[in-house]
């Protein structure tokens, strides 16, 4: 009789550890927010620990007796592993794992790995494997078991697939290599962007905290079909999107990649071409959870990943989503919009007047055009309803005279 073995991967089962600094600072909120980040990779959260310290232990993390509490709790609970809620050293690994005898991992090693698994595009592969290198390059010395570990659980995607068993060198060419691969891409980007504003096409970044609707938005205002889960980071590859207006004007509206907190530094410099399509476009749509009591935070990280791309002088549209499941009905602000809405991206509710938002927000940019066409210039009318707002269109014996808002850099058509 044949033996027939079952080739299932175990499910990790882990602890979460979190060091709080300061009475009243967000760790139980960025520690709700890990454990739902490692749901998202795959992992079970079984146990969580919290020590109150002045400053982050510079060997362990946590303080050696809390180690004590740790590994007595992975025995209890037969965790396989820990997830420390900030980015740790190498010495801070190697010292973890010989104190505890399991697979240490940290937030950022998470968000790398969900983002392995995200990835489609050869732009998205290429831009977190040259993270994930980033970030193990300069944990190559003591970085231990976790480093030669095979098989395809957490931190083992993507380029952790490969041998790993390399030295600094191999990693060096790699990264150089993907470096270039980055810069061909980041030139066609370029490309696209100024064929945009040859065009007079105006863009609209959406931007927001990760799972606060962009996606949806998106899908239900031009059919985009982008993934829509209730999960972090459910989409990472960005896309661009053409959208009508009823005055028969158009704008390109771009998904960006969620934001986070402590957002790795490995994956926004990575990442960089990618999150600079809010830099380059002409106005940011900031899609916010309403439903979520820590939207003010997460709003508050936003501006402040914005700002460290140097995404300033934009005109705000800011769409407090999900109102269907918003049941504490306060007075909603963002004091840094040019303008909020409430909306229900998923219920299509509110929409209509997102178009018509948008529709103030190119009439502003627009001037006021009057003029009298050559009838051989038919033509150039077809790029003002494309560009412009046509508001009256008259033909007469001298040739067709034209009323409409144009982008300034049409005014001389």
């Amino acid at each position: 009789m044949q033996t027939v073995y079952e080739n299932t991967e175990m499910t990790e089962r882990v602890i979460l550890v979190g060091i709080c600094l300061s009475e009243g600072d967000d760790t139980e909120d960025s520690m709700a927010e890990l454990e739902e980040l490692c749901n998202t990779a795959g992992a079970v959260t079984v146990g969580k620990i919290v020590q109150n310290r002045e400053q982050v232990h510079p060997g362990h993390y946590v303080g050696t007796g809390k180690l004590e509490e740790i590994a007595e709790m992975l025995e209890a609970l037969e965790a396989t592993g820990i997830v420390c809620d900030d980015e740790l050293s190498p010495a801070q690994i190697k010292n973890l794992e010989n104190e505890l005898h399991c697979k240490v991992m940290d937030r950022t090693l998470i968000i790398l790995d969900i983002f392995a698994q995200r990835a489609t595009t050869s732009e998205g592969k290429i831009q977190v494997e040259l993270a994930q290198l980033r970030y193990r390059a300069t944990r190559l010395v003591g970085y231990g078991r976790s480093l030669s570990r095979q098989g395809g659980k957490i931190g083992t995607r993507g380029p952790g697939e490969k041998k790993l068993e390399v030295d600094r060198r191999l990693i060096k060419n790699r990264i150089s290599q993907l470096k270039g691969e980055l810069a061909d891409v980041q030139r066609h980007r370029e490309v696209t962007r100024l064929n945009r504003e040859k065009s007079s096409t105006r863009v609209a970044a959406i931007v927001g905290y990760t799972n606060a609707g962009k996606s949806t938005l998106l899908n239900h205002l031009t059919d985009a079909e982008v993934l829509e889960e209730d999960k972090l980071f459910a989409t990472l590859d960005p896309t661009t999107r053409n959208l009508k207006l009823d005055s028969g004007q158009e704008i390109l509206l771009t998904d960006t990649v969620g934001f986070v907190r402590k957002l790795p530094h490995h994956l926004v410099e990575a990442f960089k071409s990618t999150l600079e399509e809010a830099k380059y476009a002409d106005y940011i749509i900031h899609v916010v959870d309403a439903s979520n009591p820590q939207r003010d935070k997460q709003m508050h990280i936003v501006y402040e990943t914005l700002n460290q791309l140097g995404v300033s002088g934009k005109k705000i549209l800011t769409l407090f989503n999900k109102q269907d499941i918003v049941y504490d009905k306060e007075v909603l602000k963002d004091l840094k919009a040019d303008k909020t809405l409430l909306i229900s991206a998923k219920k299509e509710e509110g929409l209509e007047a997102v178009k018509e938002a948008l529709e103030e927000f190119l009439r502003e940019d627009k001037t006021l055009l009057e003029k009298v066409f050559r009838y051989e210039d038919a033509s150039k009318i077809q790029s003002i309803r494309k560009y412009g707002e046509l508001l009256e269109e008259e033909y007469r014996q001298d040739g067709i005279y034209v009323k409409a808002y144009v982008p300034k850099e049409m005014y001389n058509i």
